[in-house]
């Protein structure tokens, strides 16, 4: 009996233990997923004394919303309340509260507008999602970021962080390093010299600036434009005294992007040093002032490649036709091919260097890629004859079907090849057009290239002679006055033969190789009319003519054929 009981106590105890450690697991997890919701402190700003009524903290956006407006009614000693200031002795807080929430809302208005309505109204911050894609959705959170701004090239983050003191309600605050920053981020965006000297009146707002700051952003504007516009007319006149060549010809095609990367430093010093403004005002310049220099640097390495494209076509290549060698024309090609891929990998580097800067890829790039597929159909549709036109380019470049300088037969025109550019093909004509084509129409039609392995072309002339005409005579004459002509050349390959016959006149057609189509087509021509020339006269009874019998009256002969057999039949009589 005893070591039943034994037992059966033993048994009680082992579950007895089971059940207490299930409840302390339990608890345990309760108060995990409790903690992970805010931070647990012992004590919040007890420098500062009891809570204000007019201070709301439960949600991000009440906190920031009613810190700012505190801020604006100067109410500094209730605004500090939204800061944690935990790193801060209790003695200090009431005093050095204050000032590090005045600074903070001068940051603010100067750095990075922080807009309540872009924070969450929840108590625990969590994401709403209705379409489930966002994997934090339902998640609470106890730590956002409101700004990210940078001061003497560190970069520096204002957080909110969601506090609780052992059973009260849980409170958003500025965490403890955001507040030890604020004095530093205050030295680089606090008010500037010129604004000690704005009369208090003029410091009233109206609309998202400041009543002085609608006086000053004018007139800001216009003295960087009377800057860039003198350093345009300075780098133009200096042009003039550079020597003749591709100094003057780069120093004049600079002059505007110089003018705009002058503009841009001004304006950034006078925003470091002078004058500041709004965060609003402030943003919108810097990535102005941005885009400014990032296009007037790419614009000024863009000036220089089409320059020292201009230098080699002029020293080397010359007049752009196909009397040049074959290796020349190739020359050139590829450095307009290379001055495509250039401007290509500028665009590329001052889009993706004005994106980091104005620091977009961060805000946007969740967008981005939630919308990348309807983006890629859009792109696709509007950009389908461009990107079509570039591609088309590249291969032309790659597979040379045609060079700079060569000779083309397109659409029944003689047209040299001017210049292959992304979307276009520039063609200069016989008389001296210019017809622009795009790429993928050229391309898509059929077009003979008279370059595409030598100059040198074969002309012919057809002429019309009579049957008593001596082809033996004609074709020393065609010899002789063919090996005159300067474009003639390879005399070995000139002939002459009749190649067609009637029965009233035989066709004559001559052959010559000349150097160059256009000159070929003019020594063709002065061949003939030389050869014509000849044949009127010395040989007028040559040219072809109708022979019309009409009775027995003889056209060609000029005599009647009756009276022909009686003078002959009166000569047979008298012998």
């Amino acid at each position: 009996m005893r070591a039943n009981r034994t037992w059966r106590l033993w048994g009680v105890l082992v579950v007895a233990l089971l059940l207490s450690g299930l409840g302390l697991t339990q608890a345990q997890e309760g108060e995990s997923e409790e903690s992970s919701a805010w931070f647990s402190v012992d004590s919040l700003n007890e420098g500062l004394g009891e809570v204000p009524e007019e201070v709301t903290r439960q949600t991000p956006r009440e906190s920031v919303r009613r810190f700012l407006e505190l801020a604006d009614r100067e109410a500094y000693g209730a605004a500090a309340h939204h800061l944690n200031l935990a790193n801060l002795d209790p003695a200090e807080q009431g005093e050095r509260g204050a000032v590090l929430a005045r600074q903070l809302a001068t940051i603010f208005r100067r750095g990075e507008w922080v807009d309540a309505s872009d924070l969450s109204g929840r108590e625990d911050a969590a994401i709403e999602d209705p379409s489930g894609q966002n994997p934090q959705a339902g998640e609470p959170r106890r730590n956002l970021k409101l700004a990210t701004l940078e001061a003497n090239d560190q970069t520096y983050e204002i957080r909110l962080g969601r506090y609780r003191v052992d059973d009260d309600d849980a409170v958003w605050l500025i965490t403890p390093d955001s507040v030890s920053s604020i004095p530093l981020l205050y030295e680089e965006y606090g008010p500037s010299l010129l604004e000690e000297f704005v009369p208090e009146e003029l410091k009233s707002s109206l609309g998202v600036l400041k009543l002085w700051e609608w006086i000053a952003i004018p007139v800001f504007l216009l003295v960087i434009g009377l800057v860039g516009w003198s350093v345009h007319r300075l780098v133009g006149w200096l042009s003039h005294w550079f020597p003749s060549g591709w100094p003057s010809i780069f120093a004049g095609r600079i002059s505007g992007p110089v003018a705009l990367l002058v503009m841009a430093f001004t304006a950034r010093f006078l925003l470091d040093y002078v004058v500041s403004f709004t965060a609003v005002a402030t943003t919108s310049l810097r990535v102005l002032l941005i885009i400014l220099i990032a296009w007037g640097l790419g614009t000024i390495l863009l000036r220089l490649v089409d320059t020292i494209l201009l230098k080699v076509t002029r020293r080397i290549v010359g007049e752009i036709d196909d009397t040049k060698p074959k290796d020349e024309r190739k020359l050139l090609t590829t450095l307009y091919a290379l001055r495509r891929i250039i401007i290509l990998i500028l665009v590329t580097a001052v889009s993706i260097y004005v994106l980091s800067q104005i620091q977009l890829f961060e805000s946007l790039g969740l967008s981005l890629l939630a919308s990348a597929s309807v983006l890629a159909v859009l792109v696709g549709i509007a950009g389908q004859a461009v990107l079509s036109n570039i591609l088309s380019s590249f291969q032309l470049s790659l597979a040379k079907p045609i060079r700079i300088g060569d000779l083309v037969m397109f659409e029944g025109q003689w047209c040299y090849v001017e210049g292959i550019f992304y979307t276009f093909i520039r063609l200069r004509s016989w008389d001296e057009r210019r017809v622009i084509v795009p790429v993928t129409y050229f391309i898509s039609k059929p077009f003979e290239n008279l370059s595409v392995k030598s100059a040198k072309m074969y002309r012919y002339f057809e002429m019309k002679l009579h049957l008593s005409a001596d082809v033996q005579v004609i074709r020393e004459k065609f010899m002789e006055i063919a090996k005159e002509e300067d474009s003639v050349v390879e005399h070995h390959k000139l002939c002459c033969y009749v190649t067609g016959q009637t029965e009233t006149a035989q066709t004559v057609t001559c052959y010559l190789m000349t150097s160059d189509p256009f000159s070929g087509w003019a020594a063709e021509k002065n061949v003939l009319e030389k050869l014509m020339a000849f044949v009127r006269d010395e040989h007028p009874q040559w040219w072809p003519r109708e022979v019309v019998v009409l009775s027995q009256y003889d056209i060609a002969k000029g005599k009647r054929q009756d009276a022909q057999r009686a003078e002959e039949d009166d000569q047979d009589e008298g012998a």
